[in-house]
């Protein structure tokens, strides 16, 4: 690559070969002239406002790769399932959701990619709840020219990575919900976890194919659950009696069950006493009483997951311990914060 500087006043009639940007102070920021503009006479006095008192000419060599493109060719090859990209504006090329679903980002290779010189990758955060139509990661290079040779290589990783960013549908699932207590059993109160628990499943697509109730007591809860297996529930929610009271035998019904146990407590406030279970492939989830009285807990980290397809493993949960803290704000911003979105 070869730079030639020519002042402005002597630039009329020569090609930009980058975009000049305007920036107005909370108002607007945008390219003032494009690439490829042909400068006019009448342009100089806005160049010079701009501070542009030069232009650059760059000479491409062969082994020379303009901003743009490469941007293109950054994005062609971080784009994954469910995700499509616009631009280069600025350089910069951006990804968005092609639907609803959950945001996948490929860790390893994002940072591989941002270990190459002169080359960046911003995504919203690993299994983050998108749109159609969210923005979800923002590529480019920094200089407008880069070598080949890194544009070849952030390409490489993305292909041997196998995919860096993509988005899971949400799949139509039936959901089975027991909820045990005597108190709610025997109707000395009203059940307040159906609502919740139908609420939050049906936001996703899903359906609740049956709500049903148990007292404490260990066979009659492991019956129910392995019945609503049986029934044809892909999910199961277990709700209450995930203490340590003598009264509250959840645990021990859906260990009962012969279900293999991923993890009984989990890094996450509101949800510490949170079980996940495997009745085969059917995920059993231990809902503490949290779930009814928190509006956003360990359950919303976790559900999305479940209902695209994820199989959530015991490393998954203890990897909720950064981030895991609500901070239990006055008016909930989820999912704008930091509850969740730090675990990878």
């Amino acid at each position: 690559m070869r730079i030639q500087t020519i002042r402005v006043e002597e630039a009329v009639g020569k090609v930009l070969s980058h975009d000049i940007t305007k920036v107005v102070k909370g108002e607007s920021k945008g390219a003032s002239f494009k690439k490829g503009h042909i400068i006019k006479i009448e342009d100089i006095p806005e160049l010079l406002k701009l501070g542009k008192e030069n232009i650059y000419i760059l000479e491409l060599e062969q082994t020379d790769v303009h901003e743009d493109i490469a941007g293109v060719r950054l994005g062609t090859a971080v784009s994954g399932q469910g995700t499509t990209w616009t631009g280069p504006k600025e350089s910069r090329v951006n990804l968005y959701a092609e639907y609803e679903g959950l945001l996948k980002v490929n860790i390893p290779a994002l940072e591989a990619v941002n270990d190459l010189p002169e080359v960046i990758l911003s995504t919203l955060p690993n299994n983050t709840v998108v749109k159609k139509g969210d923005l979800l990661a923002g590529t480019k290079v920094i200089p407008l020219v880069v070598p080949e040779q890194t544009v070849l290589t952030a390409e490489n990783i993305c292909r041997q990575a196998g995919w860096v960013v993509k988005v899971l549908p949400f799949l139509s699932h039936k959901v089975g919900v027991v909820i045990t207590g005597n108190e709610v059993y025997k109707k000395r109160i009203r059940d307040g976890f159906g609502p919740v628990i139908t609420e939050k499943v049906e936001a996703y697509g899903s359906t609740v194919m049956g709500v049903d109730f148990a007292p404490d007591d260990v066979d009659v809860i492991a019956g129910k659950i392995k019945k609503m297996a049986h029934d044809g529930a892909d999910i199961i929610f277990v709700t209450g009696g995930m203490s340590v009271d003598p009264d509250d035998v959840t645990p021990k019904a859906i260990r009962l069950t012969g279900a293999n146990v991923e993890k009984y407590g989990a890094p996450a406030l509101p949800g510490a006493m949170f079980m996940l279970a495997y009745l085969d492939d059917i995920p059993v989830m231990g809902v503490p009483a949290c779930g009814m009285f928190f509006k956003i807990t360990i359950v919303d980290l976790l559900l999305p997951r479940l209902l695209a397809g994820e199989r959530i493993t015991r490393k998954d949960i203890i990897a909720l311990a950064n981030g895991g803290l609500c901070r239990a704000c006055p008016e909930c911003r989820y999912p704008n914060c930091t509850f969740g979105k730090c675990s990878n």
